[in-house]
């Protein structure tokens, strides 16, 4: 399908660009969606279950999470700061829900938090992170994650886009997670080194 057509196919509306960054919090980066072209290339190379529980740091109106539910039917969080994003996160709810009735939308979940904020879910397994705040932050919410798994023991992956260097270097040589999959996005890839996805796993 053409990038262009899956917002009119899922109902939702995220590709209007809109500036309502907050300048002011330097720890958190403007949002951007995910090519649907990127979250193509994703999924057809890293699996995705009903059973699945995904959250999404940074999750703006939403694109990656009505994806993931309409396809592969798992359980959805999307985590948004801004209000105005997560209102327009909030209103693609909506439309989605109404037109698709027939598709389980109980487990659809957005929170309007900080990122470290958000309480990990004994069950949440799979977390998405497309850059969207420094290392500091990102540190704060593997901690919490690691927490979570201490009182809860399960697989864990991150599924991280756009990775800066200090992402990388810090779950590299700072946790125990290690790199279980490489996925270059084509042609981008080839003029930026940073258009890939990699997905971590825990132990």
């Amino acid at each position: 399908m053409l990038e262009r057509n899956y917002d009119k196919y899922l109902h939702i509306e995220t590709s209007k660009y809109s500036e309502t960054f907050d300048h002011s919090n330097v720890h958190y980066h403007r949002y951007e969606p995910t090519p649907y072209s990127a979250l193509q290339v994703l999924f057809e190379h890293h699996k995705i279950v009903s059973s699945d529980r995904i959250v999404d740091f940074g999750c703006g109106k939403g694109r990656l999470i009505f994806f993931i539910h309409y396809f592969y039917q798992a359980t959805v969080i999307g985590i948004e700061m801004n209000q105005s994003f997560y209102e327009s996160a909030r209103n693609n709810s909506l439309s989605y829900i109404r037109q698709n009735q027939l598709v389980k939308h109980d487990n659809i979940h957005l929170y309007h938090c900080l990122a470290e904020g958000y309480q990990i879910n004994e069950n949440d397994n799979k977390f998405y992170f497309f850059n969207p705040f420094t290392v500091q932050i990102f540190m704060r919410i593997i901690n919490n994650i690691l927490r979570s798994v201490e009182k809860n023991p399960r697989e864990i992956e991150l599924i991280i886009y756009y990775g800066s260097d200090d992402y990388v270097y810090f779950l590299n040589y700072q946790t125990t997670f290690s790199l279980k999959q490489e996925i270059a996005v084509p042609i981008l890839v080839d003029s930026n080194p940073y258009e890939r996805f990699l997905v971590y796993r825990l132990g």
